[in-house]
């Protein structure tokens, strides 16, 4: 039943079914090629006021369960599937994925188009979009719906990384014997990321996106997290403001994702929007350094503008590029030559995804070990 409406801004309809909640909603329209993962994805705050396309055929079959989501709730503003499950079938499953979606108000859609989708984003950019479904939405008229499609908000200039965050600080205690005390940046951090950090004896103190440098350093930790986020990096120079102080202590700093691109800020460099960005766990970045390739996960549509030619100059010393994506060669990781301070643009806490970037938390205990 053709009951629902996929609109992009340039003007492309899908016609689809309703899936998820009844009614409308608009976002940045982009694709994941992830084909797995799918609980994960939708509570990734990164995914805050993006409509997220999967590429991958049959999305639900493993239903929804508690052990899985990367935060409290689903974050998508929106959500596209060629072929939902029918059926959840999985021991560890509470639920379906389509009732989830439902009982949290995600309206969503299933098209047999999600290639033609993909195609099309890829030759045009993501671009902002809404869906809608329900008798009143679609009888209002595809030209109608067009122009409330393009009165949304941009995501260039959009700052989201507050509306994400965690309100009040909190701690994630070390498993084991409590090694290092880490101060880490909540940008929209993904539960699994102070977990990882948990199984290495780190006592984690998880504190709000707007954070001062002072309030970061109040804690006197042996090292500083910055995590990923949605929305513009140059839209949140309170955290580049944040991170220039800790930076200035020289205290040890890893930086995630949007925390990769709050370092390059910091760093002095700029920031661009990707044409339509990486969002799936099979990205291949090379660590030019030993030239060796990971698989790695990833979600971002910005990326650092940094010379990967050598090290550049900085407020804070010499730096250079350390990772490159083998795709289109945007910059992958940062560091500094001078100061223990390091970031990479994807997810070393693989959830979802390959493992191949784990001994990246072990880098950061190594550089808190050797700061002490």
């Amino acid at each position: 039943m053709n009951d629902a409406l996929l609109v992009l801004e340039d003007g492309r309809v899908f016609r689809g079914a309703a899936y998820g909640a009844e009614g409308e909603t608009f976002g940045e329209m982009v694709f994941n090629t992830g084909m797995t993962g799918y609980q994960e994805t939708l509570t990734d705050p990164s995914y805050a006021r993006q409509i997220v396309a999967m590429t991958s055929p049959h999305i639900g079959n493993t239903g929804v369960n508690a052990h899985d989501p990367e935060s409290d709730r689903i974050q998508v503003a929106g959500y596209v599937v060629r072929e939902p499950a029918r059926v959840a079938s999985n021991w560890r499953a509470t639920g379906s994925l389509g009732s989830a979606l439902r009982e949290q108000g995600v309206v969503g859609i299933a098209i047999p188009g999600t290639r033609a989708l993909t195609r099309h984003l890829r030759d045009r950019g993501a671009m902002r979009a809404g869906v809608f479904s329900g008798a009143a939405a679609v009888a209002a008229g595809e030209e109608a719906l067009l122009e409330r499609v393009r009165r949304s908000p941009s995501m260039k200039g959009a700052d989201l990384a507050r509306d994400v965050s965690t309100t009040e600080p909190y701690v994630v205690p070390a498993q084991g014997d409590r090694r290092y005390t880490v101060a880490a940046v909540d940008l929209g951090i993904k539960s699994m990321t102070p977990h990882r950090l948990a199984v290495r004896g780190c006592e984690v103190h998880v504190l709000p996106a707007a954070s001062t440098a002072e309030e970061i350093l109040a804690l006197a930790p042996d090292g500083v997290f910055f995590s990923n986020g949605p929305g513009d990096p140059a839209a949140a120079g309170y955290a580049v403001d944040a991170l220039k102080g800790v930076l200035d202590s020289g205290t040890p700093f890893f930086g995630i994702c949007f925390g990769n691109q709050i370092f390059g800020r910091a760093l002095g460099l700029g920031t661009y929007k990707l044409r339509f960005g990486h969002r799936g766990i099979n990205q291949p970045v090379q660590d030019r350094a030993t030239g060796r390739v990971h698989i790695s996960a990833h979600n971002h549509g910005f990326a650092v503008d940094a010379p990967a030619d050598g090290p550049f100059d900085t407020p804070y010393g010499p730096a250079e590029v350390t990772h490159v994506n083998l795709n289109d060669g945007c910059v992958e990781g940062l560091r500094l030559l001078e100061r223990p301070a390091f970031s990479v643009q994807y997810h070393p806490e693989a959830a979802a995804g390959p493992h191949d970037a784990s001994g990246l938390f072990e880098r950061f205990c190594g550089q808190m070990e050797a700061s002490r």
